[in-house]
């Protein structure tokens, strides 16, 4: 089984879209922070389940979608991968933190 790491990013990228969401309704918020978490269950079985993120073209760097986002993620081994950040599906990918350092 493969191990789900959550980077320091993807937790910030979470608490940041739970704090808007709670603006109208903590209950939401939870909701969808625990929907975050529930998705990515699927990848300790199945670690090549999401698309290869094509503004990447990477095969190691793939996404699951849920609704208006993008958890993006990173297969670093056979053993582990890293939550690398969730992303709202209508901004630009090229303005993500994780994607303008050099990796």
């Amino acid at each position: 089984m493969v191990e789900i790491r959550w980077t320091e990013q993807s937790i910030e990228d979470i608490s940041h879209i739970a704090e808007f969401i709670a603006k109208d309704s903590e209950r939401y918020a939870k909701i969808q922070v625990q929907r975050f978490f529930e998705k990515t269950e699927v990848l300790t079985l199945h670690p090549i389940t999401g698309r290869v993120v094509p503004e990447v073209g990477d095969k190691t760097i793939r996404e699951l979608i849920l609704g208006n986002y993008r958890i993006i993620y990173l297969i670093v081994s056979p053993e582990q991968i890293d939550i690398l950040t969730v992303h709202h599906g209508k901004r630009l990918l090229k303005n993500n933190p994780v994607f303008k350092r050099k990796r």
